[in-house]
């Protein structure tokens, strides 16, 4: 995950002489900073789970096997299956390792405990609502339902046995969650009156490319939703074939395949709207840097654009490999997980950019 620091992107945020500046550690906004570090790690196990195909080794919510623990043996799972009827999707004889059950166990552990700091987060924000304004304590307030969201969501998805859209939208409120995080942070180190260069920006710079660089992250979270539709589709990832050339960058083999098979036809909305969206960024950013330049602007806000657009690059490269390396009905999911992360990644590059250009103050060209 991308994150500014004072001494990179942020450099020139002195503090007027003869004032210390809070540690970090007791600063209120750092609370945000680490429950968006600890979903990025959830999000990191759910991608784990993805991998070992371990969403059902938990096929109840929020206990597993009718437990509480993650230790369930063979024989315990089949007793769970025979008392409830509700066998796995992959078959009445289909029985999970101590291990693939634990990373969803831990996954949901990790989900609940994320409660109590989101909640302390709503409440600190609250006793200093004067210095942070009543739009933090809505937000913070938010969060937690985002959270409860996030938690429904989990247990639909469970209860779906991991349809495509119920992973496409848990991924959707766990970007979401981090993201309303990430502008917790921003928002809060500002109203503690942090002095970064990047919260000083011309106004004309603002208005020029506050629209594009808001398109252009949308752009990049709507991809990452349809990529993890395409993974969870029946057929999906094979829907191309695999290897090189006939898988990619060809489909079945063709450049231009009929799209009457919906394997096929999800997996050309994605390699299309990938390759969209990498061109809009490079072409954006080609603009986005002009603007920069001439406006005399921070690096950092193209610094933020360039890293999001090498990601989205580099993460096109791994989607490819991923089918080139495949096998009918065999896949190499740690490039699965790489290509997770890198999609996730450049949405909060891209993210990142976006919230510090809103919050920059409007100063005039001759400021």
């Amino acid at each position: 995950m991308c994150m500014p620091k004072q001494s990179g992107l942020l450099k020139g945020s002195l503090l007027p002489r003869g004032t210390m500046e809070t540690p970090w550690f007791r600063r209120p906004s750092t609370l945000p900073l680490a429950i968006a570090i600890l979903a990025m790690i959830i999000i990191t196990a759910g991608g784990t789970i993805r991998i070992y195909d371990a969403g059902e080794s938990c096929p109840d919510w929020p206990q597993c096997f009718g437990t509480w623990g993650f230790d369930i043996s063979e024989e315990d799972q089949e007793n769970w299956y025979e008392e409830t009827k509700e066998y796995d999707s992959r078959g009445p004889d289909k029985r999970y390792t101590t291990f693939e059950i634990f990373i969803e166990w831990v996954h949901r552990l990790l989900a609940a405990i994320m409660a109590l700091p989101v909640l302390a987060n709503f409440l600190i924000i609250l006793k200093r609502k004067k210095l942070y304004g009543k739009s933090l304590v809505k937000i913070s307030f938010f969060t937690g339902i985002l959270l409860t969201l996030q938690g429904a969501a989990g247990a639909v998805t469970v209860r779906f046995d991991n349809a495509d859209w119920s992973v496409a939208l848990h991924l959707g409120l766990a970007s979401c969650f981090v993201y309303i995080l990430l502008w917790q942070y921003f928002s809060m180190r500002k109203a503690e009156g942090a002095k970064w260069a990047m919260f000083r920006v011309s106004n004309k710079f603002k208005q020029l490319q506050l629209k594009r660089l808001k398109i252009l992250t949308a752009s990049i979270f709507l991809l990452l939703i349809l990529g993890a539709w395409v993974s969870s589709s029946p057929n999906g990832n094979q829907g191309c074939s695999v290897g090189f050339p006939d898988g990619w960058p060809k489909c079945q083999g063709s450049v231009l395949p009929t799209l009457d098979d919906s394997g096929i036809l999800v997996q050309m909305v994605h390699r299309s709207g990938a390759g969209l969206v990498g061109i809009a960024l490079i072409f954006g950013g080609m603009k986005f840097r002009e603007s920069a330049k001439a406006n005399d602007i921070h690096f950092g806000y193209t610094r933020t654009f360039d890293i999001a657009t090498g990601l989205w690059m580099t993460n096109v490269l791994v989607g490819g490999l991923y089918v080139v390396f495949a096998k009918l009905g065999e896949f190499p999911e740690k490039l699965s997980l790489l290509h997770l992360l890198l999609g996730v990644a450049s949405f909060l590059c891209a993210s990142v950019g976006l919230m510090l250009l809103k919050l920059g103050e409007e100063v005039g060209e001759d400021e």
